[in-house]
């Protein structure tokens, strides 16, 4: 997989763990897994672990995004936008291999294909605050 097919895969498992407990993320990473066309090792355990140090660092995360989203708590964003800024803010921060640039816009991509007519504007707003 491309670094952006990878970086999709990570953004539709954090969104995908919105609506489930933490107890049960292993289950849904193995049925995710299932579901995913392509299966190289490689891929996976890059997914599993970059999602693994996102979920870790969501206090961190979550902790800047408030501080910046006014009128915005991460508690009432949209969860597809809730999904993409914790994933730019995690590369940003947390990615030395990622270009801020890189993950910003990537997030904003990512925000055309998946969120509202507003989802790109609003997302792009909250990580131009952060950096």
């Amino acid at each position: 997989m491309s670094r952006r097919e990878l970086r999709e895969q990570i953004f539709k498992l954090l969104f995908r763990a919105e609506f489930y407990e933490t107890e049960e993320l292993p289950e849904q990473l193995s049925i995710f897994f299932e579901e995913l066309d392509q299966k190289e090792e490689k891929d996976r355990v890059y997914i599993e672990e970059k999602l693994e140090n996102i979920m870790k660092r969501l206090p961190e995360i979550d902790q800047a995004v408030n501080g910046v989203a006014s009128g915005w708590k991460t508690s009432r964003m949209g969860k597809v936008d809730l999904a993409l800024i914790r994933l730019a803010v995690y590369e940003i921060r947390y990615d030395a291999d990622i270009p801020t640039g890189v993950a910003i816009n990537e997030a904003v991509e990512l925000a055309k294909c998946y969120g509202t007519d507003d989802s790109a504007s609003f997302v792009n707003g909250i990580l131009a605050k952060l950096v």
